[in-house]
């Protein structure tokens, strides 16, 4: 395989296909429509994620203490009502069976990425603001992508206040929190980064991007899916390779919206997943 011969086999696919591979630190191998930009789905919640470590290891938050597990949420558009989360809407029944009680910030970001909960995520949200999510981006070193608002706040989106990604952003992201475990770096303390990563490892929507890497093959990811869009991004650490970053976004009507949690999934992560399939088999070559 040639990366122009992917170029040419996605050119095939309806609607908008980008990606980014590369060694961490290195740059890219290959990209495909690396300015274009795609809804973020649940990809936002990496960098979620990053900025609620970010407040604990400022002292501003403690990841262990209990919060309020509520379903009201201010929105990112001014004078707009609260908004609430649709427990049908979400994966995670969970986290909805502690609304009216607590739970710990740290249970609520495990469940934000591993399940992928939006009620999750804008609990999380709330504590740490959407101008520490903005920062997380900034550090990283992206340049396109935006977190704009919570999930399912329909009065920001209709005023055009969205969350937007592209393959590079969510690259460089992964990517600087896994060198950040090994060595300090921007996005939070090394322990803090390694922290992250364990949380991405446990993955349990693995329809896309892991469903083309062999058994057992350790994967840091967070994908996102609603109708019409299905996004992979991760780093993957081959045991016979140096680790690499991988991401492929799609805007296409392959993506029925649907998360299937069986390793299947629908026609767009068959896509992501025979891409991912084609990296690895050239790790050696990255």
């Amino acid at each position: 395989m040639t990366w122009a011969d992917l170029d040419n086999h996605l050119d095939q696919v309806p609607g908008t296909v980008s990606a980014y591979v590369g060694r961490l630190g290195a740059g890219p191998v290959w990209t495909r429509q690396p300015d274009a930009t795609h809804y973020a789905a649940s990809t936002m919640k990496v960098a979620v994620l990053a900025a609620l470590h970010r407040a604990a290891e400022a002292g501003r938050l403690d990841l262990d203490a209990p919060v309020p597990v509520v379903n009201a949420f201010d929105s990112a558009l001014p004078g707009a009502p609260r908004f609430s989360c649709a427990q049908d809407y979400d994966n995670d029944d969970e986290v909805w069976a502690r609304v009216g009680d607590s739970a710990p910030l740290r249970w609520l970001a495990h469940r934000m990425i591993v399940r992928s909960s939006n009620l999750a995520t804008n609990l999380v949200i709330g504590h740490v603001g959407l101008p520490a999510v903005a920062e997380v981006w900034a550090l990283a070193g992206a340049r396109h992508s935006v977190t704009g608002r919570g999930i399912e706040d329909f009065a920001a989106r209709d005023a055009d206040i969205t969350n937007l990604v592209t393959a590079p952003d969510l690259a460089a992201l992964l990517g600087a929190l896994a060198v950040g475990a090994g060595r300090p770096g921007p996005l939070a303390s090394p322990a803090g980064c390694a922290a992250m990563l364990d949380v991405l490892f446990a993955q349990e929507h693995r329809e896309d991007l892991a469903a083309g890497l062999p058994a057992g093959t350790r994967i840091a990811h967070k994908n996102g899916w609603v109708r019409g869009v299905r996004h992979g991004a991760g780093v993957v650490f081959p045991d016979d390779a140096p680790p690499y970053a991988v991401v492929v976004c799609t805007t296409t009507d392959l993506a029925d919206g649907g998360a299937s949690g069986d390793g299947v999934g629908d026609d767009a992560c068959q896509l992501i997943a025979d891409v991912s399939a084609r990296v690895w088999a050239a790790r050696h070559e990255l």
